[in-house]
């Protein structure tokens, strides 16, 4: 048989190559009223940038010739959004080059997170940049789905026969 290549390694040694644990501190809970203040702060200081950007969309869908544009007022209904904007292009092409330039004027005002799905087939393109959604549609998709119907309605009451 043949000897083992491999160096022999004393047990001192293998103790000593042991990474050390890393000390875990207990940092004390912000009380309740500094939770609500920084809510209150933090609500207060996005929404103007909801509304810039609303804006800087709205431009944008108007400059790109976008048609039949509603704009969804989500405060106080959702958690996710503040606005949603549900708009139409003609063909798919037409979605496609809207919902690219949107996404560029996004990235070109320092919005970085932008999530953008349905560009290989421009039926229905979302982008969703946070604090305004923006659906895309060509006109017998939107028709089909009808998005604003879902989110303008107010809550029904079921009645008793």
């Amino acid at each position: 048989m043949s000897k083992s290549v491999l160096p022999k390694v004393s047990k001192a040694k293998v103790a000593k190559a042991k990474v050390p644990k890393a000390k875990v501190s207990k940092a004390e809970p912000a009380s309740k009223t500094t939770r609500k203040t920084s809510t209150k702060a933090a609500a207060l200081k996005a929404q103007p940038d909801a509304d810039k950007t609303l804006n800087m969309i709205l431009s944008r869908l108007d400059d790109m010739k976008a048609e039949e544009t509603v704009t969804i007022d989500l405060r106080g209904k959702s958690a996710f959004s503040d606005y949603m904007i549900v708009t139409t292009g003609r063909v798919n092409r037409h979605v496609g080059a809207i919902a690219e330039n949107v996404t560029k004027a996004l990235k070109e005002n320092g919005i970085k997170s932008i999530h953008v799905e349905g560009m290989p087939n421009c039926d229905w393109v979302l982008i969703d940049s946070g604090d305004v959604i923006v659906h895309v549609f060509r006109p017998e998709v939107r028709e089909f789905y009808n998005l604003e119907r879902m989110w303008t309605q107010g809550p029904t009451v079921a009645t008793a026969i």
